[in-house]
């Protein structure tokens, strides 16, 4: 999570420029501006589901070999990842609980896998080359 952070903190950043710019380069005020708050999400929705639907696994998730599936083994549709992203805003509101769910749970599941029946699995990387 925190190498995927990283990379959506870097997005964030170039999809402010525009809204800085726009205001001769002073601050942009993020609770009067509809549009900023809405390419924010937008930015940060289309990361997640973009990577997630086309090859299950963001560029955080490579690096440590693990790839997002639904529970028949595929790689979740466009429309799994976007019931993923929303049951993973679910997930972190009250205190990230259903990320911690996961250690607790039998299949070790977090909520947001739970609603949109996908799973994280762990794909070690050969080391023997």
């Amino acid at each position: 999570m925190l190498y995927d952070s990283l990379l959506v903190l870097a997005l964030l950043f170039l999809a402010t420029i525009p809204f800085v710019a726009i205001r001769g380069g002073e601050p942009v005020e993020i609770g009067d501006n509809l549009a900023y708050r809405a390419v924010l999400v937008a930015v940060v929705f289309v990361f997640f589901v973009g990577f997630w639907s086309y090859s299950g696994r963001t560029l955080g998730m490579q690096s440590w070999g693990l790839r997002l599936e639904t529970m028949d083994g595929q790689a979740p549709s466009v429309a799994t990842a976007s019931l993923r992203f929303v049951a993973a805003l679910i997930s972190l509101a009250p205190f990230g609980l259903g990320f911690f769910w996961q250690l607790v749970d039998k299949d070790g599941l977090a909520w947001h896998d739970r609603i949109s029946k996908t799973r994280l699995v762990h794909y070690p990387r050969d080391t023997k080359k």
